[in-house]
């Protein structure tokens, strides 16, 4: 399942609060259990867990905190852009400011990879992080998101693509 029919302006978070990366998945986990139907603290703690095998910070003030759930019906994205950074254990030191959750199904392994790939490649571009630092709306947050992977997919070379 492509990120563009899982991802609209419903799933965006503009200028949370969360004073530590604690706080932070905490307030993910919350958010995403009211989508999911899962009970928050199942989502948190297996967030954590994730987290204790090696942070999912990008770099560039990016990161991408996901996992997967046994008996999740569908996978769940969140973007959330914070009011300020926070650490986030970076590779690169920088804290985090721009944050996509991403929750998925545990029989569907391959789409998780498939997704965050696509993610992935479409936060590369320097300018869509500045246009989603500077977003004014959920609707415009959600639009950049879009057009980065619509472009980044336009840009693929199908020769640098692995075989099926």
């Amino acid at each position: 399942m492509a990120i563009t029919e899982l991802f609209s302006a419903d799933d965006v978070i503009l200028d949370a609060a969360p004073g530590s990366k604690a706080a932070l998945l905490d307030q993910l986990a919350a958010e995403a259990a009211g989508r999911s139907g899962r009970p928050a603290p199942e989502i948190l703690e297996a967030l954590q867990a994730r987290e204790k095998i090696g942070s999912t910070a990008l770099g560039r003030g990016v990161a991408l905190p996901h996992t997967e759930l046994a008996d999740l019906a569908e996978p769940v994205f969140l973007f959330a852009r914070l009011q300020r950074a926070i650490d986030f254990d970076a590779r690169d030191d920088e804290p985090v400011d721009l944050v996509f959750l991403a929750l998925w199904p545990a029989s569907n392994r391959k789409g998780l990879l498939g997704a965050m790939s696509e993610l992935c490649g479409a936060l590369r571009d320097p300018q869509s992080l500045r246009r989603l630092r500077g977003a004014k709306t959920p609707d415009d947050a959600a639009q950049i998101v879009l057009q980065a992977v619509a472009q980044d997919e336009e840009d693929r070379d199908p020769d640098d693509l692995p075989p099926l």
